[in-house]
């Protein structure tokens, strides 16, 4: 299936959209195809990137960075690596920031997918408000990013390679393979026979 990069846009100024052919019916090869699309990626250089109108995917250092947070204006914070044993920082009620915690693991046997649609509509409802979301994880390239390509296939109707194409020329993200796998079988879910 060939499939062309998609942005709003507001935010396609670049270059011309390219077409990208992966096969995601046989989920081994397409791990090996995506991991390969995902290399050619940006090189991340700061600690939280603008990836979609209003959405950011970062690492820790990036949530609790006041100075960061402000400059960016994040009203939601969606946590892809909360643990119990942490607490939420006391900065986000005096900065008014609506916070969410996913404890996932990142590790190929872990199910992510469990955390789709409940990111998605977090991360939706964030921005239909006019917020400004940042998603987070330790290093910012594989529970978040996940996240952040659920969110995109299911609410803004992008199949898995546009958007794996949308994310990683503004941050470079490496989805685990256990995440790519599950990230194919939801666009299997939503794009029946395409």
């Amino acid at each position: 299936m060939s499939y062309t990069s998609k942005l709003p846009p507001s935010w396609n100024d670049g270059p011309p959209p390219r077409k990208v052919e992966i096969d995601l019916s046989s989920p081994g090869l397409a791990v090996v195809e995506l991991e390969r699309l995902l290399f050619t990626g940006r090189a991340i250089v700061s600690h939280a990137d603008e990836v979609w109108p209003r959405l950011y995917i970062g690492d820790k250092h990036s949530a609790v960075n006041r100075a960061d947070l402000s400059q960016h204006r994040i009203t939601h914070i969606l946590n892809a690596a909360h643990h119990k044993l942490n607490e939420v920082p006391a900065m986000y009620g005096s900065m008014g920031v609506t916070y969410m915690g996913i404890q996932a693991r990142d590790a190929t046997d872990y199910d992510m997918s469990c955390n789709f649609q409940m990111a998605s509509d977090f991360i939706h409802s964030a921005l239909n408000g006019g917020g400004r979301v940042l998603v987070h994880c330790h290093v910012g390239v594989s529970r978040s990013a996940t996240l952040v390509l659920a969110y995109l296939m299911i609410r803004q109707k992008l199949r898995l390679v546009e958007a794996v194409c949308a994310v990683k020329d503004n941050r470079g993200i490496v989805p685990n393979r256990g995440f790519l796998r599950q990230l194919c079988a939801l666009d299997r879910e939503l794009f029946p026979g395409k």
